[in-house]
């Protein structure tokens, strides 16, 4: 049964997200959407933070028309973007709750998470992917990342043990577990579970910090939205934990601390945008040791020279447009950040002019010496239905040289393709898009992440699967000479060759 999900509230300001797993629900705001029994039982699993537009289907008949023109089933691109392939999710992740979720790529593989596990794609033949193995190992959301042979994992789901046949089990038994689980990926048919590292609170994605000498590989992990009743994810928790990973003995990983990023509490409660009790998430870009920071109520800026100790060095709020800083990529000179508001938690249907072009975009900063200078906002302008979810998610770069051009997911939203060479005035130039899963009730689906790879758009779509997308068009030809051995989004390299 898909979950019905909707969006309110928004004539009087957005509804502030909130974390759709367990561990981690505190009680919704007095003003904000109720769930059935049922479709709280489905968040506990859900998610990115899709329990606070959670509304009965016939809510969703409250929302002005939106005129949307695609029909379940249907496509539309612009001219010069095509889908090449895809990939149906099958096995134990073809199931509508096993949302596949973000992806990272080393050599001619991609990695693929999602809810119940992660799949390995050989890309030898880009157009036609093939799948290497499918590794069952729940823990949503399963964010992942890959480092030399090791690929890294984000459980955010309160588990009765760190294996992979675990469980889920309340938060507020202390033995409950959540946190990294570390995988040697040498041979990719077969990966093995070397270690798991329990963190406060879990970890609702990661992010990578290798020191330049390559032996250690630092985690910075990200978790918010504690709760007194939950042992460990005990509130402020203002804070990030740190992981070291020796490459060469990734059994060892250990947790060496937390780094309290907001002394003063970050953004405090009462505000149009989210309360910060956490990051959401952080990108790095290691070669100039510094990082973006999504942090629910705050935009931050990191210093990470010292791996093992990030300091933030600047922060920005945005009260009247962003509801939840959900994460960041810079530009390739590293001047430039582009924060994204999931607006709605990645559940609601935000596309559309009842919501208008500022609330679920992008917001797009220059770094001025070292001050983030806000210049303007970017969103589709595509209206969707009321039954499609759909927000600002996970993008990167496309490699053109002396241009500032990213690929980025938009649930079903579809992907798009815009250039922020000019800060000021983003102009889109490729998308594609499918009609609603369901033009009955909002289905959670569409594009999770969509990201730049070696000539190609790849896109893990949560329900529709592994998509393979082409763009023709002459501002990007200069892309297609950047070859990367490995490409994780949140651990950004540079393109300077």
């Amino acid at each position: 049964m898909g979950l019905a999900l909707g969006l309110a509230g928004f004539s009087s300001g957005p509804v502030l997200a909130d974390d759709g797993h367990e561990q981690k629900s505190a009680a919704a705001p007095a003003a904000g959407p109720k769930c059935t029994k049922s479709q709280r039982q489905q968040l506990k699993q859900a998610g990115d933070n899709f329990s606070m537009a959670c509304l009965p289907g016939a809510d969703l008949a409250k929302m002005p028309p939106a005129a949307a023109t695609l029909a379940p089933g249907e496509t539309a691109s612009s001219p010069n973007m095509t889908l090449l392939h895809n990939t149906p999710k099958q096995g134990e992740f073809a199931q509508e709750g096993a949302y596949n979720s973000d992806l990272a790529f080393a050599g001619n593989y991609a990695y693929a998470g999602n809810y119940n596990g992660f799949t390995v794609y050989d890309l030898s033949v880009p157009t036609a992917p093939e799948v290497v193995t499918q590794v069952s190992c729940p823990g949503a959301q399963n964010d992942v990342s890959v480092y030399d042979n090791l690929l890294i994992l984000s459980v955010d789901s309160s588990r009765n043990d760190d294996s992979c046949r675990s469980t889920g089990q309340s938060a507020s038994v202390k033995s409950s577990w959540e946190g990294i689980r570390v995988f040697d990926i040498t041979d990719r048919a077969n990966p093995m579970y070397v270690a798991a590292v329990e963190t406060d609170c879990g970890s609702h994605t990661h992010t990578l910090a290798p020191e330049k000498s390559g032996k250690n590989l630092f985690v910075y992990v990200s978790s918010y939205s504690p709760n007194a009743n939950f042992p460990d994810c005990q509130p402020p928790h203002d804070k990030i934990s740190v992981v070291k990973v020796p490459v060469d003995e990734p059994s060892a990983a250990t947790l060496i601390g937390t780094r309290v990023l907001f002394a003063d509490g970050g953004n405090p409660a009462g505000t149009t945008s989210r309360e910060t009790t956490g990051c959401h998430d952080i990108t790095a870009y290691p070669e100039l040791d510094i990082a973006a920071g999504a942090c629910m109520g705050d935009g931050v800026l990191l210093d990470i020279s010292d791996r093992a100790n990030p300091v933030v060095t600047e922060s920005v709020r945005d009260l009247e447009n962003f509801a939840f800083w959900h994460s960041a990529t810079f530009n390739n000179a590293g001047t430039k950040v582009v924060f994204t508001d999931e607006l709605g938690g990645g559940g609601g249907a935000t596309c559309n002019p009842a919501v208008g072009p500022n609330k679920g975009a992008n917001a797009i900063y220059d770094i001025v010496d070292g001050k983030l200078v806000f210049k303007s906002y970017y969103k589709i302008s595509r209206t969707q239905s009321n039954t499609e979810n759909c927000v600002a998610h996970n993008g990167s770069l496309i490699p053109v040289e002396g241009k500032d051009i990213m690929v980025q997911a938009w649930y079903q939203g579809g992907v798009s393709v815009f250039d922020f060479t000019n800060s000021s005035k983003p102009t889109e130039i490729a998308w594609f898009d499918r009609g609603p899963l369901s033009d009955e009730k909002l289905i959670l689906g569409g594009s999770w992440s969509a990201y730049y790879y070696n000539g190609y758009i790849y896109s893990n779509d949560i329900q529709q699967g592994f998509d393979v997308l082409g763009v023709v068009d002459k501002r990007l030809k200069r892309a297609g000479s950047v070859r990367m051995d490995v490409f994780n989004p949140q651990s950004q390299p540079s393109y300077n060759g």
